[in-house]
């Protein structure tokens, strides 16, 4: 009983603590990224994770399909997408599945919400307001993506 209450113990602490490493973009990139210019023709998305909360645990993220790369605490994706409908889908203890529809020349922010998990974090997204999402966004570090 006591190897079970310890096990659940580090477990826990692991999870509300400590830092997942996850491959970083230039900080020029992060910079550009964050003057949130979108292309006329093309949308941005961007997905923040801006919470230390599960910070042991690097996320999965994929968007339409094809796997994007992991986030961290305070970190975040930035895509530049064709105008339409896209998904973006946080692989942890959950699948957590965001639908959105895009137009050109519009920037669209995604939360990714950390959640306590049986074995470990779960995850939620939410579609926030442009001004949540680039205070969100602020609070972060470009994660560099595999699209």
């Amino acid at each position: 009983m006591k190897k079970i209450i310890a096990s659940t113990l580090t477990c826990l602490f692991l999870l509300l603590s400590g830092c997942a490493s996850v491959s970083m973009t230039s900080l020029d990139a992060d910079r550009q990224a964050k003057e949130f210019a979108v292309a006329s023709d093309k949308s941005n998305i961007y997905l923040y994770r801006n919470e230390m909360f599960g910070g042991a645990i690097a996320m999965p993220v994929s968007l339409d399909g094809k796997m994007a790369g992991r986030t961290g605490p305070e970190t975040y994706f930035l895509w530049e997408v064709e105008p339409g409908a896209h998904e973006v889908i946080s692989h942890t203890e959950n699948e957590a599945r965001l639908r959105l529809s895009t137009e050109a020349g519009k920037n669209y922010f995604i939360w990714q919400e950390v959640k306590m998990g049986m074995w470990t974090a779960r995850s939620q997204l939410h579609e926030v307001s442009e001004e949540e999402g680039r205070a969100g966004v602020l609070e972060c570090k470009r994660a560099d993506s595999d699209i």
